[in-house]
């Protein structure tokens, strides 16, 4: 006579463990390590039901649970979904997430590849309605909880800066932190002062900008999470304009458009910054006074491209006290204008040449005749010699049109246009052209 088998259908159970901060992580026996091992056990006391640990560990040290932005957790789904695990143990339902909907989402996930969800420490069955109903209660009062503690920590750090506490964030350039304070970096506050008197002096941005990198200073390095550096570059213009507007350089501490008494040392004297802020105030009144006076519309702006298959932006600046316009490499930009893959494009010769591009197509008799012909499909009343005669005076109505209408013609007319140290390509929209006629002869537009 055989004997009935017991042997159960083997269930391979993932540990997943997360803890908010990273205080304590660095120890040897840590919280995600006691999560675990409490998990662990728990699979060996259902050994007779035929769970078995699976070998990866799942864990996010210093994660919040108000999200699923997670790497351990989206490794874990993604094993889930490879079909590698049955059932997932956690030491409570908050360490898997404290947000209703985020847990719905999961659920779905869970429930489309029949894995079980188990907590050491709650007893919670998701197979049936009143586990689900426990559940959500359970994550209910997590969330309440996460929320009444965002609101503490967002109550706590608006009193602390009103007190004039530094409570984190990027440190300004002329500082570093110690004991969650401001202490003053002696060489970068000389940095500081440099760009405050070199402001003074050139009553620039750009100015002070080139003389600040051709000196050889370069931003503040911070350090990342992962070991990693950042920072280090060139000053842009936005960098020296954020340094020019901080307070902090005062002694005060912002909070949401106010400035309180700071406990740490200021950099610059309120005589110097005084100077400075009258100046910025000027420049900027002055700048967009300039700007409003003498705009010009960059009418090849998303046409054109430079050697490396990028985009050329429009741009300006001052010479010799006159605005002038240029398009320039969007990576030289971002990378420094140290790197040049082009040099920047007189914006006035580099519009006129392409005109003149467009003029000498447009004079070309096979084409007057191709446009009559597709315009004829489309607006029956224009003529060959409406045709002809709007074509021939483009450069005179292109000089009275408004800048919105020049724009549109030339995305009319241009497809793409692409530029090297020595060559000019342009691709023409043949399609676009009859539209122009009809507009400029008296047609409809």
């Amino acid at each position: 006579m055989s004997k009935r088998s017991n042997t159960q259908p083997m269930k391979r159970c993932a540990i997943y463990t997360r803890k908010s901060c990273e205080e304590g992580l660095e120890q040897e026996f840590n919280s995600l390590d006691a999560q675990w091992e409490a998990g662990a056990a728990y699979v060996m006391s259902q050994k007779h039901q035929g769970w078995v640990l699976v070998d990866e560990r799942f864990e996010d040290g210093g994660y919040s649970g108000g999200n699923i932005e997670r790497p351990g957790l989206k490794r874990l789904v993604a094993a889930v979904e490879r079909d590698e695990i049955d059932i997932i143990i956690v030491y409570k339902v908050d360490r898997l997430t404290r947000s209703i909907s985020d847990f719905a989402r999961l659920v779905d996930v869970l429930d489309a590849h029949n894995v079980s969800f188990i907590s050491v420490t709650q007893p919670l069955n998701t197979t049936d309605s009143m586990g689900r109903l426990t559940l959500h209660m359970l994550l209910s009062f997590a969330q309440f909880e996460r929320e009444i503690t965002s609101e503490r920590i967002r109550d706590k750090i608006a009193e602390s800066k009103k007190k004039g506490m530094w409570m984190g964030g990027q440190v300004p350039l002329g500082y570093n932190t110690k004991d969650r304070k401001l202490v003053v970096n002696l060489g970068e506050k000389e940095v500081v002062r440099l760009i405050f008197e070199t402001f003074i002096e050139t009553r620039s941005i750009s100015g002070t900008c080139y003389r600040i990198n051709e000196m050889g200073f370069r931003t503040k390095v911070y350090k990342r999470k992962d070991g990693s550096y950042w920072g280090g570059r060139r000053y842009a213009r936005a960098t020296l304009d954020k340094i020019l507007k901080n307070r902090v350089y005062l002694g005060l501490i912002h909070h949401k458009g106010e400035w309180f008494p700071g406990q740490h040392e200021g950099i610059i004297e309120q005589s110097l910054w005084d100077k400075a802020e009258a100046i910025y105030t000027n420049y900027k009144e002055n700048r967009r006074s300039e700007c409003r006076r003498n705009y010009q519309p960059a009418v090849l702006k998303g046409l054109i491209y430079g050697p490396d298959g990028k985009a050329l932006i429009p741009a300006s600046g001052l010479r010799r006290g006159k605005r002038f316009r240029y398009y320039t490499s969007s990576t030289a930009i971002k990378e420094g204008y140290k790197y040049k893959i082009i040099p920047p494009l007189p914006a006035e010769q580099l519009e006129r040449q392409v005109l003149q591009e467009v003029e000498r197509l447009l004079d070309k008799p096979e084409l007057i005749l191709q446009i009559y012909a597709q315009g004829k499909d489309l607006e029956p009343t224009i003529s060959l010699d409406a045709t002809r005669e709007a074509l021939q005076n483009l450069q005179t109505i292109w000089k009275e049109l408004f800048p919105p209408e020049q724009q549109r013609i030339v995305r009319l007319l241009i497809q793409r246009i692409d530029v090297t140290n020595d060559s000019l390509r342009i691709r023409f929209h043949c399609a676009g052209l009859p539209s122009i006629t009809r507009g400029m002869s008296g047609g409809n537009p």
